[in-house]
């Protein structure tokens, strides 16, 4: 994309000051990113005020601390109407300085809260003595941050003395029914890691961890969600793929709807992954296990015209990138999920049901009623288990027909 050129008076409020070098490299930055012209001119605005605020207060950018973004950002709001991403673009700003080695990386400006530091170390402790996925790890820290709000509040440092069995079990019983049966036992499993974590890093002095109440769930005791083919069929006419945009929703679901992937399996798939010469596609699914699977006809033309005349410009070798500024790939399934919920949305769907996941459980149910067989079911959804695959018996009417018993007439017992 074209640079954005300046004014000359804004030309000249940046080409003076302490962070005039960056300039050239910023608006290079806004382009590769995608950022129209206006957006840029409000990215330099804001670079100019930081530049000529820094020049007046007799400071360089190596003096860009914590404490002294906080000064400017009082000074915008005393002086200037500020802006939503005023934050984010000083962010933006001071990672350039950090790559330039002008500003040490400790003195990023990030939020504060009360109980972020134990969140992070938790984290840590995920990764290091857990050694537990990003996705795993992300599950667990929104139950965290959920609980720890919750019980102290969001300005109030957290004093886990204070505790009590009490505390955890009145937030589990409020909490659980908003939640699934399996979205509720997550959450058990996370709050159950935590109270461990606290008791193994001395914060707490009782074992909190029996005090967490269990969920009840039965194994293949619910049954699979799933969208008639019709409605399928008017989700995918929905995308308008004369539009960049909608040559990426129409190839996102129907990578979704034909190969039953997971959105984070779509999420995670790169230009490599598709082999086109040999009709096959790479899935990097859950547990770090690869797996190929062939590549249709109609998705790999999906695919293909995406990728020609719908994926923008970017270093980043992930197929699906987000087409608003700033160019980068999905930061994960949720975006995959929205793309699902807002199709079946404009396709006229009132139904519960708008995960990714709907699809996957919807090509397994008319595969089995269309005469495919389990086997061939959990190898095309790359199931470990064949209890995973055996759910899809419940809705495969014609095979539990025979086995319905007659119902009793009346007087006959």
């Amino acid at each position: 994309m074209p640079t954005f050129i300046p004014t000359p008076h804004l030309s000249a409020r940046l080409h003076r000051g302490p962070l005039s070098g960056i300039v050239p490299r910023y608006r290079a930055i806004l382009a590769t990113e995608g950022y129209t012209s206006r957006t840029s001119e409000m990215h330099l605005c804001l670079l100019a005020n930081l530049n000529e605020w820094l020049e007046r207060c007799h400071l360089q950018a190596s003096d860009l601390t914590e404490q002294t973004i906080a000064r400017f950002y009082a000074y915008r709001r005393g002086c200037f109407h500020t802006l939503p991403n005023d934050q984010s673009i000083v962010r933006k700003v001071v990672r350039l300085l950090q790559d330039t080695g002008e500003v040490r990386r400790t003195c990023a400006p990030t939020p504060w809260r009360p109980h972020q530091r134990v969140e992070e170390e938790y984290d840590r402790y995920l990764v290091e003595e857990r050694g537990l996925t990003a996705v795993t790890r992300l599950d667990y820290g929104r139950f965290v941050h959920f609980f720890l709000r919750d019980q102290f509040g969001v300005k109030v440092r957290p004093s886990f003395r204070s505790l009590s069995a009490k505390d955890i079990v009145t937030f589990v019983r409020r909490e659980a029914p908003r939640h699934s049966p399996e979205r509720a036992g997550l959450m058990i499993t996370a709050l159950r890691s935590f109270l461990r974590y606290l008791r193994f890093r001395g914060y707490v002095r009782t074992d909190l961890v029996g005090c967490v109440p269990s969920i009840a769930t039965w194994a293949l005791s619910s049954l699979p969600r799933f969208l008639p083919m019709a409605q399928v069929g008017r989700v995918l006419r929905i995308c308008d793929r004369r539009t960049a945009l909608g040559r990426r929703d129409y190839a996102v679901l129907l990578l979704l709807a034909r190969l039953g992937l997971r959105a984070c399996e779509v999420v995670r798939l790169t230009l490599e992954d598709v082999n086109w010469r040999a009709g096959e596609i790479t899935i990097h699914g859950k547990g770090n296990k690869t797996s190929r699977l062939p590549l249709p006809s109609d998705v790999g033309e999906a695919i293909a015209a995406y990728c020609a005349k719908g994926r923008p410009r970017c270093s980043s070798r992930r197929v699906f990138l987000c087409t608003r500024a700033p160019r980068r790939p999905f930061k994960n399934s949720a975006a995959v999920s929205t793309i699902v919920a807002r199709r079946l949305k404009q396709s006229g769907y009132t139904g519960p049901h708008t995960g990714a996941h709907v699809f996957r459980h919807t090509l397994a149910t008319h595969m089995l009623r269309a005469g495919a067989s389990f086997e061939e079911i959990a190898q095309l959804l790359r199931h470990r288990s064949f209890d995973t695959t055996a759910i899809y018996a419940k809705v495969d009417l014609s095979a539990l027909r025979p086995l319905a018993l007659p119902w009793p007439e009346r007087g006959v017992r």
